[in-house]
């Protein structure tokens, strides 16, 4: 285990623990449920706000187009907000990505908008630990490493996004641009488990519509000349259960259309997630599915549109993200935090960040847990704790303490 020298002493102990608590509740006063546009614009004036303390500029990025596929079978546009990106020192010739969301699963119609204190170290509130908690960390960290002797000799962007929450479909062209070149990146999603275990290998993670076209008849008469949407759709979701296998997942989950009693429908849209855990199942699947849709198509002599795709890459461990975890450990250590990690059967930012051959942690976030709940909560002492964590890794990934 490495000791903390003088430097690397000054470096941690100016955490401000209540200024990264009065941030947290702060900006959790604000909804910023995805797609909630005016919330989102606000939360990113107050980032910008507190990233000016940091060097280098600050821009807005708009959403990339995204569609989804509406219950009648149109492509609409959905609504995402700006993303913010700070980037400093761009001319370095190391550097590093940090990246967070924004972005709550709480609506402004959800019940769930306030704060409240479950003990004297637990804060019960929407989106304290996912991730409200988790940006505070990178900010102080941030900070905390600007007052490293390594750090003028690197540089790093910090992408906080719109909406992660449904996928980072926006935001996916700006991850992939910014994560070029990286030599390690940090996601501040909150541990994998309350005691601090972060997330290794992840499944990658697909979101699917299909929309079947079939041909409306009279449900007494003549229901023979009908091509029932709703029975394809059915079969569709049985046969795609039976894809399953070890390291492939498929959840059916919804199925959308129908008509009157006393006609055949005409019209389906089946929606399915799929999580494959390695790259070559994914790809597997998707010729799978593929000749199911044909299959589908000629049996029941309806139409198939698939909308959609695998969105989040498979996230393997690769040598190169096991000696990044292995740092992050040993700065654990040398902090006297014991760091483990698993694998998890979530998805987030870390796994596009990945597929661009960057190694990345993606659960430097906060501790606390029952995300996307009303009883989400934050450990409050995990807030110094993590930022410690991370100016500490920051300074030795930087060259600080060889």
């Amino acid at each position: 285990m490495k000791q903390l020298d003088h430097t690397e002493h000054k470096l941690i102990e100016g955490m401000d623990a209540a200024a990264m608590l009065a941030q947290v509740e702060a900006w959790c006063t604000v909804n910023t449920g995805t797609g909630n546009l005016p919330g989102l614009e606000a939360q990113w004036n107050l980032l910008a706000d507190a990233f000016a303390a940091l060097p280098g500029d600050i821009r807005k990025v708009e959403p990339a187009p995204v569609t989804a596929m509406a219950a009648d079978g149109h492509e609409v546009q959905t609504a995402n907000g700006a993303h913010f990106v700070l980037s400093v020192r761009p001319e370095a010739q190391r550097r590093y990505l940090l990246t967070g969301h924004m972005d709550t699963v709480f609506p402004p119609a959800h019940a769930f908008q306030t704060l409240r204190w479950l003990d004297a170290e637990t804060l019960n509130g929407p989106g304290v630990a996912d991730m409200k908690g988790g940006i505070a960390v990178i900010l102080a960290a941030l900070k905390a490493f600007e007052q490293s002797p390594a750090a003028a000799g690197v540089g790093y962007d910090v992408m906080i996004n719109s909406d992660e929450e449904t996928g980072s479909l926006s935001s996916a062209p700006l991850i992939a641009q910014l994560a070029q070149g990286k030599a390690a990146a940090l996601t501040y999603e909150p541990s994998a488990l309350p005691d601090g275990t972060l997330a290794g290998e992840r499944p990658g993670s697909g979101n699917y519509s299909a929309v079947i076209k079939g041909r409306s008849a009279h449900a007494g008469r003549n229901p023979q000349d009908g091509r029932n949407a709703v029975i394809a759709a059915a079969d569709m979701a049985l046969k795609l259960k039976g894809l399953e296998r070890p390291g492939l997942s498929i959840n059916p989950a919804r199925i959308d259309g129908g008509s009157a009693n006393n006609v055949v429908p005409d019209h389906a849209i089946l929606r399915f997630n799929v999580r494959p855990r390695l790259p070559g199942v994914a790809v597997e699947f998707t010729e799978s599915l593929r000749e199911l849709v044909q299959s589908l198509e000629a049996l029941h002599e309806v139409a198939i549109h698939l909308h959609g795709g695998v969105s989040r890459p498979p996230k393997p461990l690769t040598q190169e993200a096991e000696a990044l975890f292995g740092l992050v450990r040993e700065c654990g250590e040398s902090l006297g935090q014991t760091i483990r990690w698993q694998a998890s059967g979530g998805v987030c930012d870390g796994n596009n960040i990945a597929a661009c051959g960057v190694p990345v942690v993606d659960t430097m976030g906060v501790r606390g847990g029952a995300i996307h709940s009303d009883q989400e909560y934050l450990i409050v002492p995990s807030l110094a704790e993590r930022a410690a964590l991370s100016a500490l890794v920051l300074h030795r990934l930087s060259g600080g303490n060889p």
